[in-house]
């Protein structure tokens, strides 16, 4: 599987661990930045993330930032994109079972680096459940 993976300042040492982590399992990583702990703007990064999800180039991808709640904000606004701010592993595998969630967004700030590794797994190794009624839903989140 490839997957994006983005961030900003704040998120750039859980981007390498999780970066590292999803190559040692065999995953592709695209990184599009940052690249050091250096103070800068998430958005940018988040947009490029979600890009690669939007055109399909990535099946799934990654955003982190201190919150998360910026950059998950940012990955929403590119069609196609359900990113999804996850704190804890049952949040996780619900997104992916009920709305098919492409992007996951963590708080580097929030949650510790095995929690988020756990997390992660867990979005990136949960099917969507393709249950009819959460297939209606998740054409309703598109705008109308």
């Amino acid at each position: 599987m490839k997957i994006s993976i983005g961030c900003d300042h704040g998120g750039y040492a859980l981007k390498e661990q999780l970066k590292k982590h999803f190559e040692e399992k065999g995953y592709t990583v695209e990184d599009v930045g940052t690249y050091s702990e250096d103070s800068c703007d998430y958005p940018g990064f988040a947009h490029a993330a979600a890009r690669l999800v939007s055109s399909g180039e990535c099946e799934k991808g990654i955003v982190i930032c201190t919150t998360g709640i910026g950059v998950s904000m940012c990955a929403n606004k590119n069609k196609g994109v359900r990113c999804a701010l996850c704190s804890d592993p049952l949040s996780a595998k619900l997104t992916r079972l009920h709305n098919d969630a492409n992007m996951l967004a963590l708080g580097a700030g929030i949650v510790g680096p095995n929690l988020a590794e756990e997390i992660a797994d867990v979005f990136m190794e949960t099917e969507f459940s393709g249950a009819q009624r959460h297939e209606r839903r998740i054409r309703q989140i598109e705008p109308q």
